[in-house]
């Protein structure tokens, strides 16, 4: 940019938050500061939003670069148009205000990965004859707000369960059963999660939790994932031939990125890993889908407390019985049926010709 020439464009924050979602209107300013007159063709202004992912892949001495773009929309105003020649811009600093309306569409929430990103701009543009345009360029976020009570998906509870025979150094069994009251959560709010375990071995187990996040990104046919633990927890030990119902409360941070289940070519999701951590032998585990949400307004910057646990307090006060009739848990139906795959609604699309790694 000529050292003449000074532009820039900002945005006006909505929320303490500074994000928006589909729908809201956007507006700021272009600033443009001249050290002499400037004979200008346009101004404009765009607003964009769009998906990438790229990433490389050796074969022998072949590499292959794997690259792919999803555009969501391109709105553009004309600030400023020569008008019958009459197209200077006298020295100093001029202001040029616009408002836009973010389309009210599906829109994947921002991201930004290792081999990805979902973006969302306003960029300037100040044209002129027989010179390189000046621009500039400012990047806002936006957020998918679902709405956790009438989305099915989100609301539903799962529960998962094993038993597994020790081998090599340890005898006996190990089973547990895990109830979790939904699927979607809040970030910063507390998930509860109920494990009634049962220690038959002959060592001691610890329960331990592990939420993790799995970004898939998709291109020319193949993906690339890659995985970050948010968390681990790990639980007090429980004794050789004894069981006990634990309760745990496993708080998202406050900071977690949102789910992104609506782009085509780059996917967020999370896992909530809960295991036995068993010495000289492989943890048995259970792995549940968990889909985060936007923080509630009205809770920004607080803990949100554990969502209630639709009558876990049943299970949370059984009296253990002997046996591993716990483990035989009959399929689900009506309410408490196990949550459809992210494919079944329009927020969740299957990705066609592209596998269901976990």
């Amino acid at each position: 940019m000529s050292s003449d020439i000074q532009i820039s464009v900002e945005y006006n924050p909505i929320n303490k938050k500074d994000i928006f979602t589909s729908g809201d209107y956007i507006s700021g300013k272009i600033t443009l500061e001249l050290a002499k007159e400037c004979k200008a063709e346009s101004i404009i202004v765009k607003l964009k939003g769009k998906a990438e992912v790229k990433w490389t892949e050796n074969y022998g001495r072949t590499v292959v670069v794997y690259h792919k773009k999803e555009k969501y929309f391109t709105i553009q105003k004309d600030i400023f148009q020569a008008n019958h020649g009459n197209n200077v811009i006298g020295p100093g600093c001029h202001i040029y205000p616009f408002t836009f309306q973010i389309p009210a569409e599906n829109l994947p929430s921002s991201f930004k990965g290792s081999f990805g990103k979902i973006k969302y701009t306003l960029e300037a543009i100040l044209s002129r004859s027989m010179r390189m345009d000046s621009k500039a360029k400012t990047e806002f976020t936006l957020i998918y707000n679902g709405n956790l009570n009438s989305d099915p998906v989100l609301m539903a509870p799962q529960e998962q369960a094993f038993e597994e025979k020790m081998k090599v150094f340890t005898s006996g069994s190990v089973g547990m059963h895990v109830k979790i009251a939904r699927t979607g959560f809040h970030q910063g709010e507390g998930m509860q999660v109920l494990a009634s375990i049962q220690n038959k071995s002959s060592r001691e187990v610890k329960p331990k939790y592990c939420l993790y996040r799995k970004c898939s990104y998709f291109a020319k046919g193949k993906r690339k994932v890659e995985t970050k633990d948010i968390l681990k927890e790990v639980g007090d030990p429980i004794p050789p031939s004894a069981s006990q119902t634990v309760t745990r409360t496993i708080t998202i941070p406050p900071d977690t990125p949102v789910s992104v289940l609506n782009c085509q070519i780059l996917k967020v999701e999370y896992r909530l890993k809960v295991y036995l951590d068993v010495k000289y032998a492989i943890d048995p585990m259970l792995k549940f889908p968990v889909i985060i949400l936007p923080a509630l307004p009205e809770l920004e910057g607080e803990p949100q407390p554990a969502y209630p646990a639709y009558g876990f307090g049943a299970f949370a006060n059984s009296d253990m019985p002997g046996g591993n009739s716990f483990l035989h848990v009959p399929p689900s139906t009506g309410p408490s049926a196990p949550p459809p795959p992210y494919g079944t609604y329009d927020m969740y699309p299957s990705l066609a010709n592209f596998d269901g790694k976990s």
